[in-house]
C-alpha cells in the first residue's frame, strides 16, 4: 500500500511510485469554440497562446483548443467531433458518460455560480440545493456535457 508523503506518493520503501497524472480533461463538441469560451468564461481559465480567439473577421478554425488553468490543475481540452450526441442524464437515453464536479464554499457561492453558469448558456438539469448534507445542482454545458456544483 503506498502512502501521500509532502514530497508526493510513496511506496513503503521511500521510492516514489509511477502514475500517469491527468494532465487534462478532454471534452467532444460540435461547437468547439463556444464549448472552450462557456468553460473559459465560468472557471476563469485562460487560452494557450495558439488557441486564443482569431481576431475579428478571421476565420476560426480550430478543431482542439486548450484551457489552462492559471492557478494550477489539469487543463481542460475541446475536440470537434460532429457525431457528438448531447446527454439526456438524468433520462438514460443518452448517458453522461463524463462530467466534472466542481466545488464552492458556501450556498451563497452556489446560488451566485448557478447563476453565473445560467447566465453563460449552462441548462440546469437536477437541482438538489436543499439538501443540508450536500446542496448541489447539476447542469448541462451548451455542448449537453452535465457538470456538478456542490457546497464542500
Amino acid at each position: 500500500m503506498a502512502r501521500l508523503t509532502n514530497a508526493g506518493l510513496c511506496d513503503h520503501d521511500g521510492m516514489a511510485d509511477s502514475y500517469p497524472r491527468i494532465a487534462q480533461i478532454v471534452l467532444d463538441t460540435r461547437d468547439v469554440r463556444r464549448l472552450a469560451e462557456f468553460y473559459r468564461e465560468l472557471f476563469g481559465l485562460e487560452y494557450r497562446e495558439s488557441d486564443a480567439p482569431p481576431p475579428p473577421g478571421e476565420p476560426d478554425d480550430g478543431d482542439w483548443l486548450v484551457l489552462r488553468n492559471p492557478h494550477g490543475g489539469p487543463q481542460l481540452a475541446f475536440q470537434q467531433t460532429d457525431g457528438v450526441q448531447p446527454s439526456t442524464w438524468p433520462d438514460a437515453a443518452v448517458p453522461q458518460m463524463l462530467h466534472l464536479d466542481t466545488v464552492v464554499t458556501t450556498v451563497a457561492d452556489l446560488e451566485t455560480q448557478k447563476q453565473r453558469a445560467l447566465d453563460l448558456g449552462a441548462t440546469l438539469r437536477f437541482d438538489r440545493h436543499e439538501d443540508p448534507d450536500e446542496p448541489l445542482y447539476v447542469f448541462a454545458d451548451p455542448a449537453g456535457h452535465p457538470f456538478c456544483i456542490f457546497v464542500g
